[in-house]
């Protein structure tokens, strides 16, 4: 039974407010158990829809499901229940209000049925949509900070989901259209947007005009003047908005929410079948990676390669997929490559000396840094030169020679992450000394200091989660455990397992087929980017020697 599923398996209280009548190929419509009537579609498209009375064999299955509604609703709503047990017949009206109530406070889950492919039953569910789900009013008000206090987080401002507040919206998604260009999605959580005025990009810091708003529809779209509190619509024009980012008042300014995008872990080569295809290849990989900001664009200065780098094998599948539906765009694409990181265990110093005489000005470069390893994730440069043994004006060259260096590792010359540099004493030269020469010293006590210092190889960890039933839980944690997976728990969901392990992502290669194979295709499982991690000894040599741990 459905229904008792959603119960078991969501923990949900779900109770039908409608019953199928007929199912399969003879699914002919639906009964309304809130108004007690019966609609008919009579054809594929849901256009004709004829109401009537419930059908006469239907009519006992009807009134037992209606009664099971009034019963689970005045549980949660007293003056319901009065007139529930002195017999009285509830308004219709009072019973969609108990609903609705019920269903804001997660009491219970109505459940409606239909066929999408045939466009039965979706007319009610959008009614129930708007009749039972919270409207904008019913949540909290949006909070957000002033531009100039954000990293102080001093100033928490409020705006409530009303027209007359100002101005304050979310673009929460990008999109290239191929007859308008480039539509940016956005939420308006106070005040209202009219095309044609301007607004201010309140993460960016940049003036936008709002050249045309648009209400998106599933097969078509409407052009609008104005977009209220609450409404979700797409504007044409923006320039500089990317995902993420908050539009509002200029006289008002807000950062709603500053949404933190993951670093890619995987990465392939991809280049296209045809000399003609390699500009549009080009112009359609900047595209995609203006709509989704885990998705990287970026080319390998030493082979001439472009690399598309994203958050999993599905997720580069998909962009390759889109290069050829919606840009007519062939390619070819590499196997995929982990984005390893690199890092180190302790402290060490080391000195860097660039020195070259080329019979006039030469070049003179002299400094000693000490790293150590820090957990922050990022990079950290100290300046603790005293006596200006080295001028004030090539000590930023000295931590850009130290970025530099970081791009490439010593053990197989991945980024290196994790990293303080301290600069702590150096020598120069009247004449030969330049901002060159000391970004080149920098780079080479960096290389010399991280070989000192016991550098390791990290590698991204997935956090995976396999559904799988009973009786294939051993083959599935045995997979895991051989592909250097952490069980880290079991949860019984109802006849299924759901297994919850940390799993190098090099490891998860091919993962799915393999899955499908051990379960009769009865298992599924999810996985996203959780931490990098250190990899064991025996398999940092093979990426040493080979870039691929297998």
């Amino acid at each position: 039974n459905c229904i008792q599923m959603m119960r078991d398996r969501l923990k949900a209280n779900a109770i039908p407010i409608q019953l199928p009548i007929g199912k399969e190929d003879h699914f002919e419509g639906i009964i309304d158990l809130v108004e007690m009537k019966a609609y008919f579609y009579k054809d594929d498209l849901g256009i004709q829809i004829d109401e009537g009375d419930i059908p006469q064999n239907m009519k006992e299955l009807a009134d037992e499901y209606h009664v099971k509604l009034l019963e689970a609703v005045a549980d949660h709503d007293d003056e319901l229940m009065m007139m529930y047990l002195e017999g009285e017949d509830i308004p219709k009206e009072q019973l969609k209000q108990a609903i609705r109530k019920a269903t804001i406070n997660v009491d219970m889950v109505p459940v409606t049925c239909g066929s999408s492919y045939k466009n039965k039953g979706v007319q009610k569910l959008l009614d129930c949509v708007v009749d039972y789900m919270p409207s904008p009013l019913d949540v909290p008000p949006i909070t957000g900070l002033h531009p100039e206090d954000e990293e102080d987080e001093h100033e928490e401002l409020v705006r409530h989901s009303d027209d007359n507040e100002p101005l304050s919206a979310l673009a929460f998604k990008i999109v290239t259209d191929p007859y308008v260009g480039k539509l940016a999605f956005f939420r308006v959580y106070s005040g209202k947007m009219e095309s044609g005025s301007y607004v201010l990009n309140s993460t960016k810091g940049k003036r936008e005009r709002i050249g045309r708003i648009l209400q998106m529809h599933a097969n078509h779209r409407q052009e609008i003047t104005t977009a209220y509190a609450g409404d979700i619509a797409a504007a044409v024009g923006l320039k500089f908005t990317a995902t993420g980012d908050t539009l509002c008042d200029e006289a008002h300014p807000i950062i709603l929410e500053s949404m933190e995008f993951p670093e890619p872990v995987i990465n392939v080569a991809i280049e296209p079948k045809t000399k003609v295809g390699q500009e549009k290849m080009a112009v359609a990989l900047q595209k995609l990676a203006e709509e989704d900001p885990t998705f990287r664009v970026s080319t390998n200065h030493e082979t001439g390669q472009t690399i598309i780098a994203g958050m999993g094998e599905l997720h580069l599948e998909i962009i390759v997929d889109r290069l050829l539906r919606e840009f007519k765009v062939e390619a070819n694409v590499g196997k995929p490559q982990v984005s390893y990181k690199e890092t180190i265990r302790k402290a060490a110093k080391a000195e860097g000396k660039f020195i070259r005489q080329s019979g006039g000005r030469g070049q003179y470069g002299h400094c000693w840094i000490e790293i150590e390893p820090i957990k922050t994730g990022d990079y950290e440069f100290e300046n603790a030169i005293v006596g200006g043994v080295i001028p004030r004006e090539y000590i930023p060259a000295v931590d850009a020679g130290i970025r530099d260096a970081m791009n490439t590792g010593v053990i197989a010359g991945y980024q290196v992450i994790d990293i303080k540099a301290k600069l702590f004493d150096g020598s120069y030269h009247d004449v030969d000394s330049s901002e060159m020469a000391f970004k080149i010293a920098g780079s080479m006590a960096f290389k010399e200091a991280m070989k000192r210092a016991e550098p390791v190889l990290l590698e991204p960890i997935m956090k995976v989660e396999v559904t799988t039933p009973e009786e294939y839980m051993g083959d599935v944690i045995g997979d895991l455990n051989s592909r250097r997976g952490r069980i880290e728990g079991m949860e019984a969901r109802s006849g299924a397992q759901v297994i919850s392990a940390f799993v190098p992502l090099s490891e998860m290669f091919g993962y799915a087929t393999d899955l499908r194979s051990r379960s009769q295709g009865r298992a599924v499982y999810s996985m996203q980017f959780d931490h990098y991690s250190e990899i064991p000894k025996s398999v940092q040599e093979q990426i040493a020697n080979t870039g691929n741990p297998r």
